[in-house]
This record gives C-alpha cells, structure tokens and sequence, in this order.
C-alpha cells in the first residue's frame, strides 16, 4: 500500500515505517490514534508496521500505543561499542532481564550492554535509578518506569555522570539490584577504563542488596586502568555461551552465580 506524505509524495511501506520510526524516536512513546493520523493510512496498516518495527528491535508495543527501543543516541561510546559482540549483549541483556522481578527497585549503569538490558526493560513496572543519559532517555517515556537519574560530572564519550556528586547522591539510596558493566575481567577482579566511573560504580555496588555484572566473553582475561573490585565482591555474572569453562569454575569457586545467554536461535 503506497500513501501520500504532507508534501503530496507517495510512500511505500518502507518510507512509511521509516517515518513511523522517526516519529516514535522523537518523542519516546506515540500513541496508536496519533500514529495513524500521522502516516494517514487504516489503523490495521499501522499495527503492522509497528508488529515489523517490534521484530527490529526499533519499538516496543504496550496497550495503546508504542514506546521507542532503538539505537542510543549517537555517542562517541556507543558509535563504537554498541555493535562489538551486538548479538552477544543481546542475548546477556535478555538472561539478566529475567534475573529482574516486576516491581524491584533496580540500578543500571552507562554501559553499552546495560543500555541493552534497558531496551528489554521497557513497558515493565519498575523503578530505575541510573547515572545514564542514554539509558534515562529511553525510560523516561515508559509509563510504568519509576526513574530516579543521578545527576554529577558529564563524561562526554559516553553520556554518564560520574564523580563526587553522583556518588554522594547514589550513598542516599537502596536497590535490590546493581546491574553494571564492565571493561575487562582477570584473576585479579573486575576492571573499567575511567577512575571517576569506578569509584561511582564502588558506591552503585555498597547501596545493593545484590551486584550483577553483565560481560561478553572478549572481557575475560584483561584488565583496564581502575580495578572495581575483587571477583568474589560480585554476587552474580551473566554472560555469553562463549565463556571459557575454566572462567566459569573460577568464577563459581569465588562464590558468584554463573549465567550463561541462551544463544537467540535456540530460544524459539
């Protein structure tokens, strides 16, 4: 089915998903009504266009309308990062979305695998704490998302707060879960590249009941410039089903949880 845009200019279906994906990017959640009344064409149309967007990964489907999932905004960080081992920390983010019960209060941080754990999030009833713009972008707009973001220094590359007023502002809170990132494992514990980012990390992991830590298997076996903490400081790590055997009994006998990501063609 072919329409006409404002400008009298007949779209196909793809022209029409692709405004369809812009207008949901730009304001985070649309509305069926306001969807159709966009694009101009039957609201079946539009629910099929938006099922299409659903199996991208672009958009979320909720009742009454849709919220935006797609890429995060266009960082040095993620430009980079995001599609390294992509389907790797789609299949982490999915197993640790399963960790999360409805309803808990949990704390993500600026990660480009959190950032994928975040897009599984949406439309659920949770509350969120992070120091993540991108990852508060994409939540903001949930209706059933209680969002808490910690303010402080703006580290550019990536869109997070870090620093003394975020670490003061993170001590004052609580959450069941800390879910973070990380640059590099070795025997010596858990590494990430930016000082500032670990000591807001250290005070993310002293206010949770239980510290998650999510890394594809190319972090095993390196270091970075700031150790987070050592391995047995960690409740649970969920990775990839390429993690070295010994990496998993090394990781057991420190007494952390070991997830293992169904790979997506095994989950149907």
């Amino acid at each position: 089915m072919r329409v006409s845009d404002e400008s009298g200019v007949m779209m196909g279906s793809q022209d029409r998903r692709d405004r369809l994906a812009e207008i949901i990017r730009l304001s985070g959640f649309a509305s069926l009504l306001n969807l159709v009344k966009e694009v101009k064409v039957s609201e079946s149309t539009v629910r099929r266009d938006l099922d299409y967007l659903e199996q991208c990964g672009i958009a979320k489907r909720t009742h009454g309308g849709v919220f935006y999932t797609g890429p995060a905004p266009a960082l040095p960080h993620f430009d980079q990062r995001q599609n390294r081992q992509g389907d790797k920390k789609q299949q982490i983010a999915a197993a640790a979305a399963a960790l999360i019960q409805d309803g808990e209060t949990i704390l993500l941080d600026g990660g480009s695998t959190t950032y994928e754990l975040a897009q599984q999030l949406v439309g659920r009833p949770l509350q969120v704490v992070t120091n993540s713009f991108p990852v508060a972008t994409l939540l903001m707009t949930s209706e059933m998302t209680d969002l808490v973001f910690v303010g402080g220094y703006v580290h550019g590359k990536t869109g997070v707060c870090v620093g003394p007023y975020a670490v003061e502002a993170i001590q004052r809170l609580n959450v069941q879960k800390a879910l973070l990132s990380v640059a590099g494992i070795n025997q010596h514990g858990f590494f990430n590249s930016n000082q500032l980012l670990v000591e807001t990390e250290q005070s993310m992991m002293r206010v949770a009941d239980q510290v998650i830590v999510l890394a594809d298997h190319t972090k095993f076996d390196h270091s970075s410039l700031s150790c987070m903490c050592a391995l047995d400081q960690v409740d649970a790590l969920v990775s990839d089903d390429q993690l070295p055997g010994h990496w998993r009994s090394r990781l057991r006998n420190a007494g952390l949880q070991v997830i293992t990501a169904t790979p997506a063609e095994l989950q149907n």
